[in-house]
């Protein structure tokens, strides 16, 4: 570790009793019960649970008086069994807490303009102090797991003998579904670079020069309003590959899409994935992209309804329906 902390907060276990640890974090929630004082430390690997005991520490235990939360904190004291009442079996760390010996508060904290456990908080307030909202479990797993998953997209992209290429951010304005973005230049006035929509252009331009298999992890732009469905930056997994065929297009973005499943969210795809011919798709569900979980499938009743006198089914070209069960 570094001359902080030799063990993080989140990595104590049993067979730590006994040993002498010095650890630093964040308070997540300091508890002063007048004379024992408890404080909850967090870093990037968990949480701990640190005890001030007046008569084992009296200078830590006067210094733990004045901690608040997010407060950040050096602590160096012995790792000690939790009493069976007192265990925590919800937290990795529940069975064991540091009796500390020496406290440092290392910065303060102002009031806190939200809690991170609330609930709720207004999203212009959490925009505004986003340093502070990206303190949250919910964002620093979320955040956490998108780096899993790029380092599992990059391994298995490699592995099929893809190569990692960064292609420009300024680049010239070309026509696709949006509007660029635009940024002037300042060496050339009246001039304009525009932020990439996607690196077409410039992953074609690879693989004309023999770059084979080509894919990056690219950040995207487009000038366009804010739906539910449309973001003006997005990051995304761009290939670009010669002499492919679709069975080889279909085979590796299934070996892609089950490693990301299954070593980062723990969970067994199997492959190949089942497919769908469009024509398939519209006749079974009547949509392109369907729920196939639906399972209610539309049901051809053309032939049964042809010549029917009721004005719907006679002018129509097909006659499909849904079978509800009771």
């Amino acid at each position: 570790m570094t001359a902080w902390r030799d063990i993080g907060c989140g990595e104590l276990r049993p067979e730590h009793v006994g040993s002498q640890v010095t650890v630093a974090g964040w308070t997540a929630r300091p508890r002063d019960h007048g004379g024992l004082v408890f404080v909850d430390l967090r870093d990037s690997s968990g949480l701990c649970q640190l005890v001030i005991n007046p008569e084992q520490a009296p200078e830590a235990h006067a210094a733990a008086h004045d901690v608040r939360n997010e407060f950040v904190l050096q602590a160096t004291g012995a790792v000690v069994r939790r009493a069976p009442e007192a265990v925590n079996p919800n937290l990795p760390t529940g069975e064991v807490e540091i009796q500390v010996e020496k406290l440092q508060i290392i910065s303060h904290s102002t009031p806190l303009p939200f809690q991170l456990d609330e609930e709720n908080v207004d999203e212009t307030l959490r925009l505004r102090y986003r340093w502070l909202d990206l303190r949250r479990p919910k964002l620093q797993r979320n955040i956490r797991l998108r780096g899993r998953m790029v380092g599992t997209i990059r391994r298995v992209m490699e592995e099929a003998g893809f190569v990692d290429i960064q292609t420009p951010i300024l680049w010239k304005p070309t026509p696709e579904g949006a509007r660029d973005f635009l940024v002037p230049s300042r060496l050339q006035p009246g001039r304009f670079y525009a932020l990439p929509q996607s690196p077409q252009i410039a992953k074609q331009l690879l693989v004309i020069a023999n770059f084979e298999r080509y894919y990056q992890i690219a950040i995207c732009f487009r000038d366009e309003d804010l739906r539910a469905d449309r973001v003006q930056e997005i990051t995304q997994l761009d290939v670009e590959t010669a002499f492919p065929d679709v069975e080889f297009i279909y085979a590796l973005m299934e070996r892609m899409v089950q490693a990301v499943w299954s070593e980062c969210i723990g969970v067994d795809v199997e492959i190949p994935f089942p497919r769908l011919t469009f024509a398939e798709a519209d006749a079974r569900f009547g949509s392109d992209k369907p729920e196939t979980r639906f399972g209610l499938e539309l049901q051809d009743a053309t032939d049964a309804t042809r010549g029917s006198e009721f004005g719907v089914f006679a002018n129509a070209e097909t006659v499909r329906f849904i079978t509800v069960p009771r």
